[in-house]
């Protein structure tokens, strides 16, 4: 991905890079979170207001894709898409959620949200929750968090020897080549907000009692990890980011771009998985006129 807000480039013939090439975080190269713009509006519409009609109109099209995979799943297509959201607090999970998944039909989704492991989840390996709660074939899957928590606040909480935590890598890795080899799309997000956009969010949750309840004390002890974090993320970026399942970083701080570059990113995806509503095993005509002539 540019660094510090690059524009949108041209591709053959003038016409534009995908989003999902833009905004793609390269394999193999160290990622250093402070060279990203969080609110930059790399590859998007001029302003807000075009952003937020050019996000409706991708709506439209996101609900049609789904519809179509979702039938192609009814004549035995095994494809489908799971979308995983990670960033830190505020920024944005849960809006993406409401505002990018809207236009879908809520039976063909499989929303997850992650958090602290339960007890019985502990008594398996990391990854046991998270194959629990993939998409069946047809469905969009998303997941609020995700597997990838176990080399985050693992790390940065030291809930996990450092060796074991090493190994969760190439484990995730291979876990997610096995999705993708089974039918699965995997379109990974890290949402990057910036430390000062953080605090004005936080702080517009206290401000609003109808906001009280999303607010944790917590978060603002976990600021004081901010830098461990980054750095966690940064490894698990660089590490993680593979030719099958590839990192998207999305700069948060501006709700609109973020919402825009995820639609986006699905539409893309969907389009090019091009899913077909399935033929009649039926004699159509025959039942056509079954039905005209009944009472």
């Amino acid at each position: 991905m540019a660094e510090k807000g690059a524009k949108r480039k041209s591709g053959k013939k003038g016409e534009a890079v995908p989003l999902a090439e833009l905004l793609r975080v390269t394999a193999g190269r160290p990622v250093d979170l402070s060279s990203y713009d969080a609110a930059a509006t790399p590859g998007g519409p001029a302003d807000k207001a075009a952003g937020l009609k050019d996000t409706a109109r991708m709506g439209e099209h996101l609900a049609d894709l789904q519809e179509r995979l979702w039938a192609a799943s009814t004549a035995g297509d095994g494809r489908r898409l799971l979308l995983v959201l990670q960033g830190m607090d505020t920024s944005g999970k849960g809006g993406t959620v409401k505002h990018v998944i809207g236009p879908f039909n809520p039976s063909g989704c499989r929303i997850r949200a992650f958090k602290a492991p339960t007890p019985e989840e502990q008594k398996h390996d990391f990854l046991w929750r998270i194959k629990r709660a993939l998409p069946h074939p047809g469905e969009i899957g998303i997941f609020d968090r995700s597997h990838y928590e176990d080399v985050l606040i693992a790390r940065v909480r030291e809930l996990a020897p450092h060796r074991e935590i090493n190994d969760r890598y190439t484990q995730i890795n291979r876990f997610e080549k096995s999705l993708t080899d089974d039918g699965v799309t995997v379109v990974k997000c890290f949402l990057h907000i910036s430390y000062g956009q953080q605090k004005r969010r936080l702080l517009e949750r206290l401000d609003n009692p109808d906001k009280h309840w999303k607010f944790n004390p917590g978060d603002i002890a976990e600021r004081a990890l901010w830098p461990a974090y980054q750095h966690a993320y940064e490894i698990a970026l660089d590490r993680c980011s593979t030719p099958d399942a590839p990192w998207h970083l999305i700069p948060a701080d501006r709700k609109w771009y973020r919402n825009w570059a995820i639609s986006r990113l699905l539409l893309e995806h969907l389009t090019a998985l091009d899913p077909q509503y399935p033929k009649a095993d039926f004699d159509v005509e025959a039942c056509r006129e079954r039905l005209l002539g009944s009472d």
